[in-house]
């Protein structure tokens, strides 16, 4: 991790969060203008497949949710926030490594849902009524959104700040760590639960299908990253605390390492950076290049 640390860090994206709150905010924007669009910028493995290749990107863009313009703004301000204290917390590259492998994780989990999907409904579905894939794909492309990788950073900041208190509902004080162990527990609810039975018309006529498969592949896919990051890299799991304390020693070291003094008393140890109120003088008589202090330098033993 640290070799490629050293090779790639320099090319991780600086401000990354702010930059993903950018798009969720332009994602909100093309909702409120016209929500058929965002169908076409999905992550539809049956599309991409067929040439529309952008999805791949597109899909980012999607909000997770729409609520009310205060709610909205509300999500995204703390989203905003703890990203950006992970980011200055773990480091730009940590973070970067962090964010695209959720991604990453993510598309190869709507390929694999695709792949599911065909050995599971391989009666119903078929290369010769492309319709019924494509509805399929397109309900299924709905749960492969950033909705699920917002709550890994969600929990990420709950492991590595579990003892910040927020404001629940701006009233109730809460520990971090006890709203993660309740969005924890949601998601394994949503896992077990998958979705409900759906209903899709196609050429051949009305068929059901259980899509359940899609959400928990969903949330398998978007947690990978978390689930790698936090048993490889124990260390990223630290207390406010302990980063202090990790700060402020390098600090000593960094300090002590570029101070050179070049007074240094002979027989106390005192220098001019620790007391830089003292002269300090050779002594003639010395056999040697011994330097004292003014209150040692008339009543040292001279060394011979």
């Amino acid at each position: 991790m640290s070799k490629f640390e050293r090779k790639f860090g320099r090319y991780a994206i600086q401000n990354l969060t702010t930059m993903l709150i950018a798009c969720y905010a332009v994602g909100y924007i093309i909702q409120l203008i016209n929500s058929n669009f965002l169908l076409y910028l999905t992550l539809d493995p049956w599309q991409i497949l067929h040439g529309q290749i952008w999805r791949l990107v597109t899909w980012i863009v999607v909000p997770p949710s729409m609520g009310n313009l205060f709610t909205t703004l509300i999500m995204l301000y703390f989203y905003w926030s703890i990203g950006t204290t992970l980011e200055h917390t773990w480091g730009c590259y940590r973070y970067n490594l962090y964010i695209f492998s959720g991604f990453l994780f993510t598309i190869v989990g709507s390929f694999v849902a695709l792949g599911l999907s065909f050995l599971i409904y391989g009666n119903t579905l078929n290369l010769s009524n492309p319709e019924s894939c494509a509805a399929l794909f397109r309900l299924g492309s709905l749960f492969f959104s950033t909705g699920y990788v917002n709550t890994s950073i969600f929990l990420a900041f709950a492991a590595t700040f579990p003892d910040v208190r927020v404001l629940l509902m701006f009233l109730i004080p809460i520990k971090v760590k006890w709203m993660g162990v309740v969005y924890g527990v949601l998601v394994v609810w949503e896992f077990l639960q998958g979705a409900a039975t759906s209903v899709m018309t196609a050429s051949g006529g009305i068929f059901q299908l259980d899509i359940s498969l899609f959400p928990r592949v969903a949330i398998l896919a978007s947690f990978l990253n978390f689930i790698v990051f936090f048993l490889t890299s124990r260390r990223m799991i630290r207390s406010p605390k302990q980063i202090r304390r990790q700060q402020e020693f390098r600090r000593e070291v960094r300090r002590s390492t570029n101070t050179i003094t070049r007074h240094k008393c002979a027989v106390c140890g005192r220098t001019e950076e620790s007391n830089p109120e003292l002269e300090f003088r050779f002594c003639s008589k010395c056999n040697g290049n011994y330097e004292y202090c003014q209150d040692h330098l008339f009543s040292h033993t001279h060394v011979q």
